[in-house]
């Protein structure tokens, strides 16, 4: 037995809204390196989203069956959350994996408490989220989700596989900007990253643990960094371009961290991609609701770049007025 841990995060290049940094911890049967908990969860997972065939309906015909997904579909956020399709199926699989580790939660302000209560204690510092509460899901089917939630459940506990926690660290634009002047974005995410994988780290009682990262920008150099976290010496196995890997402990409960190029395609790095997607998606829905309530007119962002300065153009005036400081606003890199 041992435990495989995924990073990943979302929101790393916008001006508006908060980057969002997740961690998903596993416990799985066997040497953990050697587990693909895709295999392990075949029946109840899917990484590719179902490919949707729309035909017409002809005269006399039967109302085709439900078009809803008999698996989970748990991938990178950037291949489960298309804008057009709107938020569903992105959130079926964060609220169903929360599920699988024990939590259902039923708000919005319920579920900053079950991934960040950090963030979850400081969202009132912010005008566009104080006094805002919406239920959840927002979009996706509740009686589908309790199905394909109920499937994955049943999965993981033949496999021997259980969720232990699944952990967020959102940065607002204040706390950024401060890393961001003292350190370049890749090193400022790069401390963020490991100490949230720190943290879960330190919860764990004593087994092997293979940790798998995305990397962080073009940085190929992670030991100073870890070593400022581990008590043992951190020793390096590789470190180039498509990945870098890192060992440390004793051989009964060694620790393995690897940083890769498209780590998403692990399982439970694709599950922290989604969870800071979705965190992220939660985030700026007050905040375009927010601005909408002043300027009605306003057309919503996503918070990237083109779009954050044409947005952060058409509420100047209005930002002005209601005395609202850039320092909680924009996000300088």
């Amino acid at each position: 037995m041992g435990y495989i841990v995924g990073t990943d995060e979302a929101g790393y290049a916008p001006n508006l809204g908060p980057l969002v940094i997740s961690a998903t911890v596993w416990s799985v049967p066997g040497e953990p390196r050697e587990v693909d908990l895709y295999k392990l969860l075949r029946r109840a997972v899917v990484k590719t989203p179902p490919t949707k065939t729309p035909r017409k309906k002809t005269a006399g015909e039967c109302p085709p069956r439900s078009s809803a997904p008999r698996r989970l579909v748990l991938a990178d956020s950037k291949v489960v959350y298309r804008p057009p399709e709107g938020l569903g199926a992105l959130e079926l699989g964060v609220l169903a994996a929360l599920a699988l580790g024990g939590h259902r939660p039923a708000s919005w302000r319920e579920v900053w408490r079950v991934l960040d209560h950090h963030a979850a204690g400081e969202l009132d510092r912010f005008p566009w989220h104080r006094d805002y509460d919406c239920a959840l899901p927002v979009a996706a089917d509740g009686e589908q989700l309790g199905l394909l939630a109920g499937q994955l459940i049943a999965e993981a506990d033949k496999a021997g596989v259980r969720l232990l926690a699944v952990r967020s660290r959102a940065v607002f634009a204040d706390h950024w900007n401060a890393l961001t002047e003292e350190h370049n974005k890749s090193t400022a995410l790069s401390l963020l990253t490991l100490e949230l994988l720190s943290e879960v780290l330190a919860a764990l009682p004593p087994a092997p643990v293979a940790v798998i990262c995305d990397k962080h920008g073009g940085r190929n150099f992670y030991q100073p960094l870890l070593q400022r976290h581990v008590s043992h010496l951190v020793e390096v196995y590789g470190e180039g371009r498509n990945e870098s890997i890192y060992r440390w402990g004793p051989d009964d409960c060694r620790t393995e961290v690897v940083f890769r190029v498209n780590a998403e395609r692990y399982l439970p790095c694709a599950v922290a991609s989604m969870t800071s997607k979705y965190l992220r998606e939660l985030a700026m829905r007050p905040f375009n609701r927010y601005w909408a309530g002043h300027l009605p007119e306003l057309r919503p962002t996503a918070g990237y770049p083109l779009d954050a300065g044409r947005f952060k153009a058409d509420i100047a005036a209005m930002q002005a007025a209601l005395g609202i400081d850039d320092r909680i606003l924009w996000r300088n890199r």
